[in-house]
């Protein structure tokens, strides 16, 4: 079954008690049991819940997985996946990482005994010499927030199995209809779903997905213990907006190239990121490893006051955190979505104050060239 088809008939689809076509909303937080400890396959929403398991069933078939689970947000789907860890365990994790993920490494799980090392996971020599013998686990995004670099997922995952580590990819930003990494030999896939598997602006969720069962049954433990569940109404958004990915996911794509192309010669740019450009440092690798460059650009103006001045112009770009919605968002990654990481780390890495980050909606590309080309001028 290809991807876009997949999308509207993989998993659970409708409802055989009723007919329905859409997966019912159900409500619900217990289940009536026949007798006791004899139940339907429901006991309680923590547990279980049929809309859920219905979105869980989808994203485990669009990431060729084993088992999916869906959270309550992003952040609690990296936190329980974080979890399969114990305490003086290390953990890698590529360096220019979204700065939630940051925060949660250097704020929360240290404190539980978990240490993290940040790393340029493009560098298999680097990795090398990060790795330590209590090392478990490699966390990374590909491409990564903000600077698009891209990691060889396959090349990665031969070297996490030599060292036995477990491998966990961040596909938020390529999306299971573009890049696939459980079978480039990802052990465990993260999404923060309320970007484009949502798409509209209108939900906040995580989902993971698994390559065994073994290793599913630990996360469903977890999940089930700290109870960071997606509830129902939300995880029927999800499945209403998995619905349309496919297509989504070309008009983003088509909309980034065409900006990129237009911001890769303007004078006002230093410097641009998308992977969809030959200049790219990692574009032969985009297309061997995916199957489309996605729809996030970022670029340098140079200053923390051109970046504000462009912002301030734009009529057609909304300024907010968050990205992969059917509306053009733009961001200052330095003064938002990765304010929490130190400016000196941040300023290393090239996320400088004059960054700006583009999440490229659906709407009509003259539109969105035009306003941006105002929005440089001087």
């Amino acid at each position: 079954m290809r991807k876009r088809t997949e999308l509207i008939h993989g998993g659970i689809t409708g409802d055989p008690h009723t007919g329905a076509v859409s997966v019912p909303i159900y409500q619900t937080s217990t289940y009536e049991q026949e007798d006791i400890g004899v139940h339907k396959g429901y006991e309680y929403s923590r547990t279980g819940n049929p809309t859920r398991h219905a979105l869980e069933a989808l994203i485990r078939d669009l990431e060729e997985g084993e088992r999916g689970f869906a959270f309550a947000s992003g952040m609690a789907a990296i936190t329980a996946v974080l979890m399969l860890l114990s305490s003086g365990d290390h953990l890698l994790v590529n360096d220019d990482v979204y700065g939630g993920t940051y925060r949660i490494a250097t704020k929360v799980t240290n404190r539980l005994g978990i240490e993290a090392s940040f790393v340029d996971t493009t560098d298999l020599a680097a990795l090398e010499q990060a790795v330590r013998p209590h090392t478990k686990a490699l966390l990374l995004e590909t491409p990564t927030n903000p600077l698009l670099k891209l990691s060889d997922i396959a090349a990665v995952a031969a070297w996490a199995k030599s060292r036995g580590l477990l491998l966990i990819v961040d596909n938020t930003f390529s999306t299971p209809y573009w890049q696939n990494p459980i079978p480039l030999g990802a052990d465990i896939v993260i999404h923060s779903a309320t970007k484009y598997l949502g798409g509209h602006s209108d939900v906040v969720a995580g989902l993971a997905v698994v390559n065994d069962s073994e290793l599913g049954e630990r996360l469903h433990f977890i999940q089930n213990a700290t109870g960071g569940v997606l509830g129902p109404q939300d995880s029927w958004l999800l499945l209403r907006g998995l619905k349309t990915l496919g297509l989504r996911m070309e008009a983003h794509e088509q909309n980034a190239k065409e900006l990129a192309a237009m911001l890769s010669v303007h004078p006002s740019v230093r410097r641009i990121h998308y992977p969809g450009l030959e200049s790219h440092p990692q574009h032969e690798l985009a297309r061997r490893q995916a199957r489309g460059f996605g729809g996030m650009i970022s670029f340098d103006v140079g200053s923390g006051e051109k970046a504000a001045d462009v912002i301030r112009k734009l009529r057609y770009f909304t300024l907010a955190e968050s990205l992969g919605a059917v509306e053009s968002l733009i961001s200052v990654p330095a003064r938002m979505t990765h304010a929490s990481i130190p400016k000196e780390r941040r300023e290393a890495l090239g996320i400088s104050d004059g960054l700006i980050r583009i999440s490229a909606g659906i709407e009509d590309s003259e539109d969105l060239i035009e306003d941006l080309a105002n929005g440089l001028a001087d």
